[in-house]
């Protein structure tokens, strides 16, 4: 039998060898630690420590700013030793708490907490958003905003993405196989939330293992089932996630809670089991360490704040010199130019890479590939010309702004042309429009 997915994407390379069989690490930081104080999507945190402060691991150093925003706490004991603007991945500088690691790994004492069973529904929303829980499988947003919906009882799905569908990336793999007790007690707290809601695991055919553990760990609950979807890029982005699991279809400018359903990255719902269960803020995060640069590739329980520049010795160093960094997957990670720039919530993995594949663009031959591949149905090689040319309104008569950025059509195009970033670069110039 099929298994479920949608129509166009790609099958890239997995390269997922490298570390798939690397069981979870932890790892200590050597060095400062910087936490940015907007790691999600919404208002900067507000600092709530000064320069000389003794901080412990999980104490808070910045409070949410209003209701869209997120706490940040600290990963480590030290010394508070700056707050001023750093750079982070995408270049820009970011108000930022720069912490001097003691090297003592004190942390604050776990809170006396009652079971949530026992909680009121916005009791529980209180602590996941005190916790600092955003979408860690890269958006950032709030996710007590995202479970606080007007109407939980339109709510029919939580859709919980285990697909993780960019090549080399291993680490939702690693915490669906280790941790399925606690993602299945996390996704028990969320339906608690919906009560005419089924949890749904969705996870691709090429991870047997995480299915049959999450399979094995969910097996009693009547309200959650394991939704096998086709190996398939871009099978992880929302849209896509939850017309495959549901057959409904969503546009830019609507949300998942309007086709009824919540969509929780793995990591993201691990999280609020710690907050819930273990009464723990997000300190640290999962992280794939990979490429073929590196000498040992590894998954690591990396804690947030710990500078990139560390993560090459903890992966064994450099096996061969390094061309091109990339912080998350090859399809939509980030090209860094500086590895001086901290871990955040919603980094996912390192690639280290030993080739640097960006060849010279040719020209355009019409080949369709792009179109085809488009998870969307649109037309990349258009958008992309339009978008060059600064043709704002053919662009948005192309319907140019429901682009995923998902990087199909870059990646099959025999020209090389690299239309989804100058399709991007059109779509943030005109939401900034928007927003002005």
């Amino acid at each position: 039998m099929a298994h479920v997915t949608f129509k166009g994407g790609v099958f890239p390379h997995k390269r997922k060898r490298f570390t798939r069989e690397k069981a979870l690490e932890e790892y200590r930081p050597k060095g400062d630690l910087v936490y940015p104080l907007r790691q999600h999507i919404g208002g900067t945190a507000v600092p709530v420590v000064t320069v000389g402060d003794r901080v412990l691991e999980g104490q808070l150093l910045a409070k949410a700013s209003g209701d869209i925003s997120a706490p940040v706490h600290a990963s480590v004991s030290g010394t508070v030793k700056a707050i001023e603007p750093r750079k982070t991945v995408s270049g820009k500088e970011i108000l930022s708490i720069v912490v001097e690691n003691d090297g003592q790994y004190e942390r604050i004492p776990d809170p006396e907490i009652w079971p949530w069973q026992e909680m009121e529904a916005s009791e529980r929303l209180r602590r996941i958003r005190d916790a600092g829980v955003v979408g860690m499988g890269g958006a950032g947003f709030p996710t007590h905003i995202k479970l606080a919906v007007r109407n939980p009882k339109r709510i029919r799905y939580v859709l919980v993405n285990g697909t993780e569908c960019e090549p080399y990336m291993t680490s939702d793999y690693r915490r669906m196989l280790e941790s399925p007790e606690e993602l299945v007690e996390g996704l028990r707290i969320v339906l608690s939330l919906f009560e005419r809601a089924t949890g749904i695991f969705a996870i691709e055919d090429n991870k047997r293992d995480a299915i049959t553990a999450i399979q094995l760990a969910s097996g009693s609950e009547s309200r959650m089932e394991v939704r096998v979807l086709e190996t398939k890029y871009p099978q992880g982005a929302e849209r896509m996630l939850i017309y495959a699991c549901t057959g409904a279809e969503i546009n830019s400018s609507q949300l998942p809670a309007d086709a009824g359903c919540i969509v929780l990255n793995v990591e993201t719902l691990h999280a609020i089991y710690e907050a819930l269960v273990l009464g723990r803020p997000v300190t640290r995060r999962a992280v794939t360490v990979t490429g073929k640069a590196l000498k040992a590739p590894k998954n690591l329980l990396i804690p947030i704040g710990t500078s990139f520049s560390e993560l090459p010795e903890a992966a064994g160093g450099y096996a061969k010199p390094p061309k091109k960094f990339v912080c998350g997957g090859p399809m939509r990670g980030v090209a860094m130019k500086s590895l001086d720039v901290p871990v955040t919530k919603t980094v996912t993995g390192f690639l280290c890479m030993s080739q640097d594949y960006t060849d010279k663009a040719g020209v355009c031959i019409r080949c369709g590939a792009c179109t085809e591949a488009c998870p969307i149905h649109l037309l990349p090689t258009k958008l992309a010309d339009a978008a060059e040319a600064e043709k704002e309104q053919e662009f948005r008569d192309m319907n140019g702004m429901e682009c995923l950025g998902c990087g199909s059509c870059s990646f099959v195009c025999p020209a090389r042309r690299m239309l989804a970033p100058s399709i991007q670069e059109m779509r943030r110039k005109l939401l900034a429009q928007g927003r002005r």
